[in-house]
């Protein structure tokens, strides 16, 4: 059985959260280059060691900031996209939330104090919980749309 499903206009809050998202994780992205040119640590090079280089925890806590942000992107960017599609206010404004949760993680870790970090990712897991509500309730009303 198809369940038809109506996209409202305020879904487009949603798909700015998603290009704000990413105009982010490219701006992280770049200061992780500039880390790179900084501290002398060449392509492919991901992550290094004191013996290696003496600011090897400096350069390793941007390029972890950033690549955290990308671990949780797919996870992110579906509960969003999923869930804003019932809740579309909600799931912006929880979205938008967790947007500026990573902005201060990322900021922060990339101070070189990985223990700063954790006050922004509490939050973005809060966002990203609600997401996840958003997301499940939007899955459970098209199962029982013609049931009730």
């Amino acid at each position: 059985m198809a369940v038809s499903v109506e996209i409202p206009k305020e879904y487009g809050y949603v798909v700015l959260v998603v290009v704000v998202y990413a105009f982010m994780n490219m701006w992280m992205g770049i200061q992780v280059g500039k880390a790179r040119r900084k501290y002398k640590v060449p392509y492919p090079t991901m992550y290094v060691t004191e013996t290696e280089n003496k600011d090897a925890k400096l350069f390793n806590c941007v390029q972890r900031g950033h690549q955290n942000s990308i671990e949780f992107m797919a996870v992110f960017f579906t509960t969003l996209l999923v869930g804003g599609v019932q809740h579309p206010c909600i799931a912006a404004g929880l979205g938008a939330l967790y947007t500026v949760a990573r902005f201060f993680y990322f900021k922060l870790y990339s101070k070189g104090n990985p223990d700063s970090r954790l006050k922004p990712v509490g939050l973005s897991f809060l966002a990203l919980f609600g997401l996840m509500i958003c997301s499940a309730s939007f899955g459970i009303q098209m199962i029982i749309k013609d049931v009730l």
